[in-house]
């Protein structure tokens, strides 16, 4: 069997007594772990570590890749797409915003089913709806056929409501507590890196041709070639993608665990989240710097092409440039906070540094030096697309035991608002004032998100379920007169 064994307890007794005896821990984090023996001495919980959790997260992170790369594949080329459907640029600037619409209201409805049928049923269901989604596209390939393209974009986007909140959940169900901030950091980056590949292969592959005949022939080979990405994919999923590790990772799961199905009620988890306090100004904070990106990244091509006319590939190189970039800022971000559990420092400071990047870009975009927008971008990036797995880790720290699933697509929800209402007014202002003004209005809510993360309450719980465990675990080497007849139970 293909498996570490890391028992982060080496089978050590626990005792309840010297679970009380931690006069600074959590009530209620006690008493879940409280639960974890059965009143004996020698019943502390194993942990395991299996070697699929990282097969299980990179599947996860090719699959949001195929998703993801459909986002932006209308957007930046934009131009192509409106003459070869007829139809105009806030049309096409719709096949992006779909993706946002339709997590609006499907996503608490998934989220119920994370929670009622687990990571397994979601993974399949996310899968095949991208599967479908592209088949459908590659059936859509004539001018009269726009309602089709829309339809397959459509599948697409609704499998997105399958995917987006998914790399914390996997993180916390499959990695160990010193691992979890990596593993969502990977599980995000196949997200980016989807993004990425669809703001520079689309533009390569679909060239700004006038003869429909020969549009249709390099768009159907973009079609083919997502379709087969995704089949291949969704096949994968069905054989490999496993619910979760027989033995859990860590000693929060394990109390996960032991919470019995009938005291959980979706419904008052929700209620609990939305009186968290620190929850909700995390909840709005993200929501306003992820739809920022949104709205950048759906609008690139326009504000490109607007100050250097015929460069639609240029244009798809520098959205590449900002998520890779991105990428690297996220897994930089997600192995800081492993090390350190730095979670609102990091998070404010990568925040404060998105601000500052956005109003670089919005002032160098016109100097007509196609280099700096490059180098203004990618700082840009690096922190404005670093700053998604953070605030999926903070949001879980904020909220345990609460549902993964649960927290992650409030805070996609959100971003999802943000980015319907950003892409619209700030493609009318770039409209009717240029893009200056444009990146201007973006930059103002970036500095009030800036404000309102520095308010949040760092109330890590995640953290404290760990040490309070661990606590409980050295307490009971301490005691190593405490028997079962002495520990109660």
């Amino acid at each position: 069997m293909n498996e570490t064994e890391i028992n982060d307890n080496k089978d050590v007794p626990n005792c309840d007594k010297s679970v009380h005896t931690e006069k600074d821990q959590d009530p209620h984090l006690l008493g879940d772990l409280q639960r974890l023996s059965n009143g004996r001495a020698d019943s502390a919980p194993a942990t395991r570590l299996y070697k699929r959790r990282w097969a299980i997260v990179c599947l996860f992170s090719a699959y949001s890749l195929c998703n993801s790369f459909q986002w932006i594949q209308y957007g930046i080329i934009n131009n192509i797409f409106m003459h070869f459907y007829s139809v105009d640029s806030f049309t096409i600037d719709w096949m992006s915003m779909i993706y946002m619409l339709t997590y609006i209201p499907f996503i608490f409805p998934v989220t119920w089913l994370l929670d009622k049928k687990g990571l397994r049923v979601i993974a399949l269901a996310g899968a095949a709806l991208n599967c479908l989604g592209t088949w459908i596209k590659v059936a859509s390939v004539r001018p009269d056929l726009f309602g089709v393209t829309m339809f397959g974009q459509f599948s697409c986007s609704f499998a997105q409501v399958f995917i987006l909140g998914m790399p914390s959940r996997i993180a916390s169900v499959w990695f160990g507590s010193e691992e979890v901030s990596t593993a969502c950091s990977i599980g995000v980056f196949g997200n980016q890196l989807g993004i990425a590949i669809g703001f520079l292969v689309p533009p390569m592959l679909v060239p700004n041709l006038q003869d429909n005949d020969q549009l249709a022939h390099y768009i159907s080979i973009m079609f083919y070639g997502t379709a087969a990405v995704a089949t291949l994919l969704f096949v994968l999923v069905v054989i490999v993608f496993q619910e979760k590790p027989p033995i859990p990772p860590t000693q929060a799961q394990v109390a996960m665990r032991n919470v019995p199905e009938e005291d959980y009620s979706y419904i008052q988890s929700i209620l609990r989240l939305l009186r968290n306090m620190p929850f909700i100004i995390l909840i709005i904070s993200y929501g306003l710097n992820v739809g920022c990106f949104y709205a950048v990244s759906t609008l690139l091509n326009k504000m490109i092409i607007e100050h250097y006319p015929g460069e639609e590939v240029n244009a798809g190189r520098i959205g590449l440039t900002i998520v890779i970039a991105g990428m690297v800022g996220s897994l930089i971000c997600g192995i800081w906070l492993d090390k350190t559990k730095t979670y609102k420092q990091t998070t404010l400071a990568v925040y404060v540094m998105s601000f500052i990047g956005m109003v670089v870009y919005a002032f160098t975009l016109d100097l007509g030096h196609l280099w700096v927008v490059f180098i203004t971008a990618g700082t840009l990036g690096f922190f404005m697309t670093g700053y998604l797995p953070l605030g999926f880790e903070f949001a879980v720290e904020l909220t345990y035991p609460e549902s993964e699933g649960t927290s992650s697509g409030l805070l996609n929800c959100s971003a999802q608002v943000f980015g319907i209402i950003f892409t619209i007014c700030q493609g009318k202002i770039i409209d009717r004032f240029g893009t200056l003004a444009g990146n201007i209005f973006l930059c103002a809510f970036l500095l009030l998100g800036s404000i309102m993360t520095g308010f949040i309450k760092s109330d890590l719980r995640r953290q404290k379920a760990n040490q309070a465990a661990a606590a409980s675990v050295s307490a009971g080497w301490s005691f190593p007169s405490c028997g079962a007849g002495d520990c109660g139970g």
